[in-house]
């Protein structure tokens, strides 16, 4: 069941991701909403690389201002994808399972997967209410909702 609520989650993340994406791109000056975009995007990389016992590779966690984007729609989507397969791998019990881990400092920390799946969910959540009052101070009036009970609603 948890399994079954977990992708319906990434459901909600990708689809408020990418609303809130089309009205980015539209912006003006939209470089630090494209930052904590990308910024979104390495994270959920990391965490996936971690619960799946990947090395971290190349991954920069907060990209310069004034860097390259990549195509954050393709790359959002992809992202969430490989989290949908793997939540497809996992049974309820492997939610309880310890996942042993190592931050950017080098320091190991342990969590149950399901509090790091919550993790990187409530992530994309607290950036992408970072985002929108960036856009709004910028002027922009009509953003979209990003509400999950929207989302819930609209599934049906």
């Amino acid at each position: 069941m948890m399994v079954k609520y977990f992708e319906q989650m990434f459901g909600y993340d990708l689809s408020s991701t990418l609303n809130l994406l089309q009205i980015v791109e539209s912006n003006p000056a939209p470089e630090k909403p494209l930052q904590l975009l990308s910024h979104m995007l390495a994270a959920q990389q990391v965490w996936l690389n971690r619960v799946q016992g990947l090395p971290m590779g190349s991954i920069v966690l907060w990209p310069a201002l004034g860097s390259k984007h990549p195509d954050l729609k393709n790359v959002l989507s992809a992202s969430n994808l490989a989290w949908i397969k793997h939540l497809a791998t996992l049974t309820e019990t492997d939610l309880e399972n310890t996942i042993i881990y190592q931050n950017a400092l080098g320091e190991t920390f342990n969590n149950r997967l399901m509090d790091i799946i919550t993790q990187v969910l409530n992530h994309g959540t607290h950036h992408r209410a970072q985002i929108g009052q960036l856009l709004k101070a910028q002027g922009i009036e009509k953003l979209p909702i990003t509400d999950y009970i929207f989302y819930v609603r609209n599934l049906n």
